[in-house]
């Protein structure tokens, strides 16, 4: 995945990375770097969370984070807290959509609803981008979105 980084945030992100291969054989980081990481801004996470958060920047497949993965790691964190900041305006638009998108009124948003809102926006949508849509949104697999899953699933394509 490529990512656009300023000068600024490559100097910022090499100095930190530098700060936690120091330790370490192979010049990557691994869960017990990572750990020390984490412990130093105030957070506890266990051996699992670690993994699951190296696995998911580990492009290599090697079990470590090298300084590319380590700039992805941070490049998401960083999207993830603009994300978290919808503001208050953005948040009514999204809450009026919810309501316009949920025809019969009941409080979520089915497949067939989801479909004729996508429609409505007068963009052509095939039934597989309907699905996928559906599938990444619906995080307890019922079948429909309530109002959280849809405000997570907004989050990522505004």
């Amino acid at each position: 995945m490529e990512i656009q980084l300023s000068d600024e945030q490559k100097t910022e992100f090499r100095a930190a990375y530098d700060i936690f291969v120091t330790d370490s054989d192979d010049g990557t980081i691994s869960t017990k770097e990572l750990s020390k990481l984490m412990k130093m801004l105030g957070q506890n996470p266990t051996s699992e969370d670690l993994t699951e958060m190296i696995a998911e920047v580990d492009i290599d497949g090697s079990g470590t984070i090298d300084f590319e993965e380590f700039c992805l790691m941070m490049y998401r964190q960083m999207q993830a807290e603009e994300e978290a900041k919808i503001p208050e305006r953005g948040e009514k638009e999204l809450s009026e959509a919810f309501r316009l998108f949920d025809l019969n009124g009941d409080g979520f948003i089915d497949w067939d609803e989801l479909k004729e809102a996508m429609e409505g926006t007068g963009e052509s949508i095939e039934k597989w981008e309907v699905d996928d849509m559906m599938n990444d949104g619906d995080k307890n697999q019922d079948g429909m979105l309530d109002y959280e899953e849809f405000l997570n699933m907004m989050k990522f394509v505004q």
